[in-house]
């Protein structure tokens, strides 16, 4: 879980900073006050190249990890395995040519 956010962090840095800030500040409220900039870190995460290539390349893993998840809602700790083989095969991804496409901050 560790490489997919850093993967979130270096390349969603504006949305994750925004979103986290809204839920320290809003402590009893968050899940309602801060929804509009999870749907903004989820649609960054969703649509960057780079992790589209991670979602492509893996996406055998990344379904598995989901369905974990959707059948252990409240325990999701029991998709570790599941979490492990997905940052595994991300970590063997080629971003290189995922990577070019990003535009860089001026």
């Amino acid at each position: 879980m560790q490489a997919a956010m850093e993967i979130t962090a270096r390349f969603c840095h504006k949305e994750m900073e925004e979103y986290g800030a809204c839920v320290s500040s809003n402590p009893s409220t968050w899940q309602e006050t801060c929804h509009e900039l999870k749907l903004k870190v989820a649609h960054c995460t969703s649509s960057h190249p780079v992790i589209q290539k991670i979602r492509t390349d893996c996406a055998g893993e990344f379904m598995q990890f989901e369905r974990c998840l959707r059948e252990n809602q409240s325990t999701a700790q029991v998709c570790s395995p599941q979490v492990a083989r997905f940052v595994a095969c991300a970590e063997t991804v080629d971003i290189s040519a995922a990577a070019a496409e990003v535009p860089q901050p001026s």
